[in-house]
């Protein structure tokens, strides 16, 4: 029997016959595909404009750069989400600053983030901007992050890549209505994917030109004459090699098309979990606020470990050797090796990061998980609970 883990992407015949056609036909790369998925990815999350690169990571490091991050500059997040946000801060010299999250939403906290930027303006530091991670999938308190934003005058950044298809007052485009600029990543275990991949969605035309120069090589086509008659490009800044390829956009494109199907089983799935385990002694499952649609990315239960007879590592291994694979959803990045020592972070500085780290465990949710895969997952739960 194979094993359940934690996520799985699922392709299907229209997947792959969309692959393999591109893969037949005359560009592989640099092609018209790009195109057309960028041009659905605007329309289904109502922005203006859309680059897709090679990841979610290469996404935020092009934001980084296109905003003009450097020395000093202080850029905020939470410190419970992927590391990529705070590395491509420190790619760009800039100074990564983390603000605590709300406990019940696990994403960050506006009334710290508002209290962090006032003790910051007292020492004459001025924050550049803020990267806000709508975490597993429910969408952070945008309307009082924007009123922040417009308040202090700092780029606001959402960091979409666990809420693709997420609703926020009702409205898929909540992403590129609130921030500066919007992140999604494609990578396999995301609600829909090109095996790796990312883009950047905005309304700033500035930001996307200079993100879809900065995605390759930071080359400009020259139209009039050229310094180099035989070919005509310009490297106007120093750019990279984050193009994405003509048969991963195809993938994306039919992934897009099931977009909905996908986000109507993970909330089954979550609908599920919510009935069967709400009630158990010490654990807690998810909050969801009012007027937010939640994608369920991820699914994240929370136990008090102080209250057992194991401790978190026990219980992961009780399912591992039962052929479940759960995660854990995030190592606090204030916590990791590097940033501790070149940040001089404790790991108290930002207490309910830590709390929920050493609480949650993140239980499988995908489109191919089965109802006795599920009853499977909360019945050694119960069991392991009640022991």
């Amino acid at each position: 029997m194979s094993p359940i883990n934690y996520n799985s992407h699922y392709i299907d015949s229209n997947d792959i016959k969309a692959v393999v056609s591109t893969l037949k036909g005359p560009r592989i790369t640099q092609g018209f595909k790009v195109k057309e998925f960028e041009k659905k990815l605007s329309k289904k999350f109502k922005c203006k404009y859309c680059s897709v690169v090679s990841s979610g990571t290469a996404a935020l490091h092009l934001t980084a750069i296109s905003l003009g991050f450097k020395k000093k500059d202080v850029i905020i997040s939470s410190p419970l989400t992927f590391l990529a946000g705070a590395n491509s801060v420190n790619y760009c010299g800039a100074q990564p600053v983390f603000v605590d999250i709300d406990p019940e939403t696990q994403n960050l906290d506006p009334k710290k983030l508002e209290k962090k930027i006032q003790s910051l303006r007292n020492k004459n530091e001025k924050v550049k901007a803020v990267i806000a991670t709508d975490y597993a999938g429910h969408p952070c308190d945008w309307k009082s992050l924007k009123k922040l934003s417009l308040k202090y005058n700092f780029y606001l950044i959402n960091d979409n890549c666990h809420a693709i298809g997420a609703k926020y007052f009702k409205d898929i485009g909540y992403a590129a209505k609130y921030a500066d600029v919007v992140i999604h990543s494609y990578h396999a275990v995301k609600n829909i994917t090109t095996g790796e991949g990312g883009s950047v969605l905005t309304n700033n035309k500035k930001i996307y030109d200079k993100i879809e120069i900065l995605r390759n090589h930071g080359l400009v086509n020259i139209k009039k004459k050229s310094f180099n008659k035989n070919w005509p490009f310009e490297m106007r800044y120093l750019g990279y090699n984050y193009r994405i390829t003509d048969f991963q956009c195809a993938l994306g494109i039919t992934q897009l098309a099931k977009l909905e199907k996908f986000l109507i089983k993970r909330k089954k799935i979550a609908k599920i979990y919510f009935q069967k385990l709400r009630n158990i002694k010490n654990l807690k499952v998810p909050s969801v606020k009012e007027n937010i649609d939640h994608s369920f990315h991820l699914f994240p239960i929370q136990i008090d470990f102080k209250k057992q007879r194991f401790n978190k590592s026990q219980f992961i291994s009780y399912f591992k050797k039962r052929k479940i694979n759960l995660q854990v959803h995030y190592f606090p990045i204030h916590m990791q090796p590097y940033y501790k020592k070149k940040f001089k972070f404790k790991k108290n500085d930002f207490l309910n990061s830590v709390k929920f780290y050493e609480s949650a465990i993140s239980l499988p949710i995908f489109y191919e998980l089965k109802k006795s895969d599920i009853n499977k997952v909360v019945n050694l739960i119960k069991k392991k609970l009640n022991n």
